[in-house]
């Protein structure tokens, strides 16, 4: 003890070290040292930035392309079994080509007619579900109109204590602005229009799938010849060409196989309630379901809808919208995941988030083409070691 301030400042319940003996050090924090250049980092996020703008503005060109380079992936192993058969290449693809857009014309055609009546019913849907919604709104609206009555006596009262409102000033117009009137024509317009475009891009993507089919491995060798004089970049990607291959062709085969389930569950489900043009709901279900989450919401809705017209009741309603979700459900979350990760190695969180934004780049078709796109970008960052972590955050 010092001037009445004891000299031993150690930790109550622990002894004061003996003499001679050096007190242990302090711990150190221990530290993470990673480089981190500043200037890279914003070279990246402007290339990026940079990316999503040409991505957007050149939709009408990436579109058709990639629409076209998938419809190569899927097709291209029967246009080889046709060319081991001693089918030239050029003749198979032609062959096969015509032979898918004659089987959709077919069925189109025979169809036609429970499709048209299917189209011709939802007008009439619509306005039976319009009216009852108002009937069942006029059934609740008892209480309500009391407290309404209430509410505008209340406001009359106020008027009427209130100050009188100046009067208007003279040689003042008022101006009312009405809102355009619904022209058919205009809609029927824009509707040809669009119609004209999406028939022109699928003659593009169909000429694309084409030559790049009959051009066989061409890209493929030319790819490998660019890669680097060194016999390890070569190797490396063919490795990457052959991971994307297969990944992307296992993801269609698990697309197609869902699709024709998801279709005939409709269709055996629909006939089974006793549905109308059960057959026509089992295609739109079938092809809708290619597109990830719009899709069933697409066919509950409008199936809903329509059996709504059928049987009069919103029990019914309910009833198929919900055996339509619950096919999707049973699809979606439990078979389709199940394949998927059979086919390929991707994180179901990276997948969502992927599909979401390129959803937001391109629409509909960004929804169709981000899974097949996330595979590619994984398969090539894998296979770079400054792109490394980005394969990694893709991968499961």
């Amino acid at each position: 003890m010092t001037d009445g301030f004891p000299t031993d400042l150690s930790t109550p319940g622990t002894s004061a070290p003996a003499a001679g003996v050096v007190a242990p050090a302090q711990d150190q924090r221990v530290l993470l040292h990673m480089p981190v250049d500043v200037r890279s980092i914003s070279l990246v996020v402007l290339a990026t930035l940079a990316s999503l703008f040409v991505l957007r503005w050149a939709s009408a060109v990436f579109i058709p392309l990639l629409l076209g380079l998938l419809s190569s992936y899927a097709l291209s192993p029967v246009v080889d079994w046709m060319q081991r058969w001693h089918l030239p290449r050029a003749l198979g693809a032609a062959v096969l080509l015509l032979a898918i857009v004659g089987g959709a014309g077919s069925m189109v055609y025979s169809l036609g007619d429970d499709a048209a009546s299917l189209i011709g019913s939802l007008p009439v849907a619509a306005q039976k579900l319009r009216q009852s919604v108002r009937a069942s709104r006029s059934k609740s609206a008892g209480a309500l109109a009391t407290v309404q009555k209430a509410a505008t006596q209340l406001e009359q009262a106020a008027e009427e204590s209130g100050a009188a409102k100046p009067p208007a000033s003279p040689g003042v117009t008022r101006v009312q602005v009405e809102p355009a009137r619904f022209n058919i024509k205009d809609y029927l317009w824009s509707g040809t229009v669009g119609l004209v475009s999406l028939l022109g891009q699928m003659l593009v993507v169909m000429f694309i799938t084409y030559f790049l089919i009959v051009s066989g491995d061409v890209f493929r060798r030319k790819l490998v010849k660019v890669a680097g004089p060194t016999f390890s970049r070569k190797k490396i990607t063919l490795q990457a060409l052959d991971e994307i291959t297969g990944q992307i062709q296992r993801y269609l085969l698990v697309q197609v196989f869902t699709s024709v389930l998801v279709g005939l569950a409709t269709w055996l489900a629909f006939w089974g309630l006793g549905m109308e043009h059960a057959a026509v709901w089992g295609i739109v279900a079938g092809v809708l379901n290619l597109i990830p989450y719009i899709g069933s919401i697409a066919v509950a809705a409008s199936s809903a809808m329509v059996s709504f017209l059928q049987f009069g009741t919103l029990e019914m309603a309910v009833v198929v919208a919900l055996v339509s979700l619950v096919i999707h459900s049973i699809e979606g979350y439990v078979l389709t995941p199940w394949l998927t990760s059979r086919a390929s190695s991707m994180n179901p969180v990276a997948i969502f988030v992927g599909v979401l934004t390129w959803g937001w780049l391109w629409g509909v078709w960004g929804l169709l083409l981000g899974v097949p796109i996330l595979m590619v970008i994984k398969a090539v960052c894998d296979r770079v070691d400054d792109l490394k972590p980005v394969g990694e955050f893709l991968g499961a």
